[in-house]
């Protein structure tokens, strides 16, 4: 076992150091010249300094013991050990000369906050979440309650093994091959089979940058696996994972149906399944019993799984813990205890799994898209499944999938149908909403746009961004609090998601026909949550909305770090602010919310276009070219 007191500052210097240090000759010369003092004056100088070190009796910095497998950087050598889920082990004890020692504060780069532990001698552990270099600061603190100068000590975090298969259903023909990383891991490509095809539809949508950031010579379309729920599949030619080890399973999917019928994403034969459960109405993991008879769920999501939007599944098995835990879009949704099950004797299946009983038959066929599959040999941490389902394109980007694109230009009649994205998603025009061969017309009163069912998971990553002209005339009646949608998607009690116009208070401005001073509404935009009382998380513009003029809003909402973002033209307005997560299966409306079965808060508006994309936008710079600037 590597061990090592670590007694450094932050330049890896030694902080040792002791109370009352005996004066030299060479040391008084030298504050006599320093300070131009006579050599008397000098020393009484030191003398009075040498008092009060005797008399700053702060706990000095303390040891820090680093245990195997990691060991602590030195100027020439940070060696990489462990990986992300492998355990540090720190031991913390007192400088020899400090004898009133009670406990410790320290801080890791990892944490926001600093943690405390008593004890003169003690022991704490962390378990890093994903690779690389950790800073650990600690400080001594004694009786008094006084803490001392810190001790600094860095290590660093090997990366966990890699992936041992992953599919991204890209060819343009054949089989889908596995690009799987793990050094002399065996490959298994998947064979489609039963009428399986690939779609222009992939989840990393158009790419127009490399994973380095360079621009691609033209943009590439991604593809992805599209099966019809009545016998296509893909399947490798023989198990990928010994399921009766730690493993972890990672995959996209937008099932086109669920209902009434169990539907399977992944299947190992005897061993795991990754599927909708049609009983509970959401996705679980399944686990083979032990005499290889039947399946049963170990763990189930608690939010219901959402048909016709893109989805992030991830399951991680963990024997050593004997642990089962079901992530969706990068959260942990359930964990529960695993039951044994048999050596894997069949290959990996996409979209099917083996019949009870039968080593033949085959059921629960899936009926949609599964793209971007990933499986590894050990137990992701929480961080890698969240970076899993970020699903980052490249340098500065995140992989973002157009799902509805909807443009008024040129449009006319009752639908505005969404003919960009390949989606085909329609909005229904009611009340006074016209469609005027340029925008989408909102009178404010009874006027909107629905959408059937939502086009992205409110409880997963997704942009969107509509260019609206804000009707004067008829907002300046407006009392404060008054708020009107622009779009959003509908919760049960209000919007999982909107964007939306409210008028705040007054202002006095110079009426330019009269000359005379009148009061105006003042209003802002704001983007987040929005309930049925009117109460709200969201994210407010940093200035006032300006009527009569065309401007472009953009929400982004980035599920693995719980945040929701306002653009106004490219600019970030507020800061990132933290809202709750909730998936909200509702429709889609443009010009106003839901009050129980009644529409409310209508916006006296003109749209331009509206566009959804599912994964949240990385930058402003992203934000502009996803609009085409």
């Amino acid at each position: 076992m590597s061990l090592g007191w670590g007694r450094t500052d932050g330049n890896g210097h030694d902080r040792r150091r002791r109370r009352g240090a005996a004066v030299t000759a060479a040391t008084l010369a030298a504050t006599a010249a320093a300070l131009m003092l006579p050599a008397a004056t000098a020393q009484a100088h030191q003398q009075r300094q040498g008092s009060e070190r005797a008399e700053d009796t702060r706990p000095l910095p303390p040891h820090i013991l680093l245990a195997a497998p990691y060991a602590e950087c030195l100027p020439d050598d940070c060696p990489k050990a462990g990986g992300p889920g492998v355990t540090a082990k720190f031991t913390f004890a007192p400088d020899e000369t400090d004898t009133d020692i009670v406990s410790y504060r320290y801080h890791l780069s990892s944490q926001d906050t600093w943690s405390s532990v008593t004890g003169e001698t003690t022991t704490v552990t962390y378990t890093p979440q994903q690779s690389g270099l950790y800073r650990l600061e600690v400080q001594a603190v004694d009786q008094g309650g006084r803490a001392g100068e810190s001790t600094t000590l860095t290590f660093m975090v090997a990366a966990g093994e890699t992936d041992v298969g992953r599919w991204h259903f890209a060819e343009a023909n054949g089989a889908a091959l596995d690009t799987g990383t793990q050094a002399g891991a065996v490959r298994h490509d998947a064979t489609l089979s039963g009428g399986a095809t690939r779609d222009d539809r992939g989840r990393r949508g158009v790419l127009t940058h490399d994973s380095e950031g360079v621009p691609l010579p033209s943009p590439v379309t991604d593809r992805g696996l599209v099966l019809d729920g009545g016998g296509q599949y893909a399947e490798t030619n023989g198990p990928v994972l010994d399921s009766g080890e730690s493993y972890t399973l990672s995959a996209w999917v937008r099932p086109d149906t669920l209902g009434d019928r169990d539907r399977t994403v992944l299947a190992q034969n005897g061993g795991f399944r990754l599927s909708y459960d049609a009983a509970r109405g959401t996705w679980a993991v399944r686990a083979a019993r032990p005499d290889g008879a039947d399946h049963r769920t170990v763990v189930a999501a608690e939010q219901p799984a959402t048909p016709k939007v893109w989805t992030h599944l991830a399951a991680v098995h963990d024997a050593t813990a004997d642990e089962t835990r079901l992530y969706v879009n990068g959260r942990l949704q359930a964990t529960g205890t695993a039951p044994g099950v048999r050596a894997p004797d069949g290959p990996l299946q996409f979209g099917r799994a083996l019949s009870a009983g039968s080593a033949t038959e085959y059921t629960d066929y899936f009926d949609g898209s599964i793209d971007e599959v990933a499986l590894w040999q050990r137990p992701l941490t929480d961080t890698e499944i969240a970076d899993e389902a970020r699903l980052v394109s490249g340098d500065g980007r995140n992989a973002v999938e157009s799902v509805a694109d909807w443009s008024a230009d040129g449009a006319t009649g009752g639908t505005l149908t969404d003919t960009a994205s390949g989606y085909d998603a329609r909005l229904t025009l009611s009340g006074g909403a016209t469609l005027d061969g340029e925008t989408l017309v909102l009178d404010g009163v009874d006027g909107a746009a629905t959408a059937d069912g939502p086009p992205v998971d409110g409880a997963g990553s997704f942009t969107v961004s509509t260019e609206v002209t804000l009707n004067g005339a008829d907002v300046s009646t407006w009392e404060a609090g008054r708020a009107g949608q622009i779009v959003g998607q509908r919760a049960a009690d209000g919007s999982t998601w909107g964007l939306w116009y409210e008028t705040t208070g007054t202002t006095w401005v110079l009426d330019p026909d009269t000359f005379e001073l009148i009061s105006v509404p003042v209003g802002f935009w704001r983007f987040g949550r929005l309930n049925a009382d009117g109460t709200y998380v969201a994210v407010t513009s940093n200035e006032p909305a300006r009527p009569d003029r065309p401007i472009r809003l953009t929400g982004v909402y980035d599920a693995q770090d719980g945040v929701i973002k306002l653009y106004v033209g490219t600019n970030q307005n507020g800061d990132a602010r933290s809202v709750p997560n909730a998936s909200g299966t509702g429709g889609f409306t443009v010009g106003a919310t839901r009050d129980g079965e009644s529409r409310t808060r209508h916006l006296p508006a003109r749209i331009g276009d509206v566009r959804v994309w599912a994964g949240a936008a990385a930058s402003s710079q992203q934000l502009l070219e996803m609009n085409g600037g």
